[in-house]
């Protein structure tokens, strides 16, 4: 079926109404007052309770986010529509592309194409579908990516959580050509081995890649890198650092960081396996000391309901941090928890060094690489949230 032949219609609620107006891309089940009955569409006409159409969206039906609005206006969006889209997505990106490099080609809805990501590797292109909607316009999609960019191969990495709210299974494997066991990328002159199949995310954290780059200048001395996963953070510091300690709960991550750091012929850092929460305690309890410090954890907070427990997670980790840094020391820390805001992030940050007896300077407030834009209106895009801070 086509999903671009659109014949059903979903009205929705005023307040529904309002939520679009306001430049927000989602309308949740509570907000929906009729919706297609039989087989599920992939795109619907949206309309309100005067029968006005309000645009064009991304339909799921089992899921919370009922619509994703993909057009508004009054005329159904076509293939050549999508083809546009992605196609802009990427002449965004224009600058960030080298043959080596990586980035993010499409973010969702930030591009206009809800949930929808398109990460460039080298030659290579990683795809994720993460609604029903979107999944539906996969293999034109794929069209388009093979078309714009001419890639090595397209592999699917829809091997995430957030499809099974959709009703949808969970997919990987490659969608068309070939896709090499490990790609290498270049950042910042620093090489990277990248598991696109097995990796986090997509395979890399590009959304750090800016606030690498960053850190890296004020990085000196003895440094510690928490949950430093295959070592992006530390290659970047190894330069400007004596030395590295580099950590992390997971084996096969710093197997992956130690291939990196040799690639790159780097050899002052120390990769240790280790929960991060037990070894600042540790590091704490042996009077060690450090020049900078930086912590990069996953999300504590996954969802509203464990934001309680994730504050605690962020105040823990900071004050012992700041507790091993050395007077002027750096601390660089992030949150990729989208339930914790940057105010109640900087919140934690004064807290933990209120009862660490420690005073902080806020040298820099950054957030996602500028291939992950956030959208006025929709919150929900803007997640990331990084502080470089002098520790006195």
């Amino acid at each position: 079926m086509d999903p671009f032949e659109i014949r059903e219609e979903a009205e929705i609620t005023a307040a529904g109404v309002r939520r679009i107006r306001s430049g927000h891309l989602w309308i949740y089940a509570g907000d929906v007052k009729r919706e297609p009955e039989g087989a599920a569409p992939a795109i619907v006409k949206v309309i309100d309770a005067h029968r006005n159409a309000l645009g064009y969206a991304f339909y799921s039906r089992v899921s919370q986010i009922r619509l994703r609005m993909f057009t508004r206006v009054a005329d159904a969006p076509t293939v050549d529509l999508l083809r546009a889209r992605v196609q802009k997505a990427i002449g965004r990106r224009a600058a960030l592309v080298r043959p080596d490099s990586a980035c993010r080609l499409v973010f969702g809805e930030a591009d206009l194409l809800p949930s929808i990501v398109v990460d460039r590797y080298a030659g290579c292109l990683v795809l994720q579908t993460l609604s029903a909607g979107a999944d539906a316009v996969k293999s034109q999609l794929v069209d388009i990516l093979r078309d714009a960019l001419n890639p090595a191969g397209i592999l699917e990495r829809n091997d995430v959580k957030t499809r099974r709210f959709e009703g949808l299974e969970e997919l990987h494997g490659p969608l068309w050509g070939t896709i090499p066991e490990r790609v290498e990328i270049a950042e910042n002159e620093i090489r990277f081995l990248v598991d696109l199949s097995a990796g986090q995310k997509t395979g890399f954290f590009l959304d750090q890649r800016e606030n690498r780059i960053a850190a890296r200048a004020y990085a000196a001395g003895r440094g510690l890198d928490c949950f430093t996963n295959t070592g992006a953070f530390a290659l970047h510091f190894a330069g400007r650092c004596a030395s590295i300690l580099a950590v992390d709960v997971s084996g096969d991550a710093l197997g992956q960081a130690r291939r990196n750091a040799e690639l790159n012929g780097i050899a002052n850092i120390e990769f240790r396996e280790a929960n991060a929460f037990d070894l600042l305690r540790e590091l704490e309890r042996a009077g060690e000391k450090y020049d900078l410090v930086c912590l990069d954890p996953p999300a504590f907070a996954k969802n509203r309901a464990s934001l309680p427990g994730a504050l605690a997670g962020y105040k823990e980790i900071n004050l012992r941090a700041m507790k091993l840094l050395q007077p002027e020391g750096i601390l660089v820390t992030s949150s990729c928890s989208f339930h914790l805001s940057e105010a109640n992030f900087e919140e934690i940050l004064h807290g933990a060094a209120r009862d660490a007896h420690r005073y902080v300077q806020i040298l820099e407030r950054r957030g996602q690489a500028s291939d992950h834009p956030i959208l006025t209106g929709m919150p929900e895009t803007h997640y990331l949230k990084c502080f470089i801070l002098r520790v006195l």
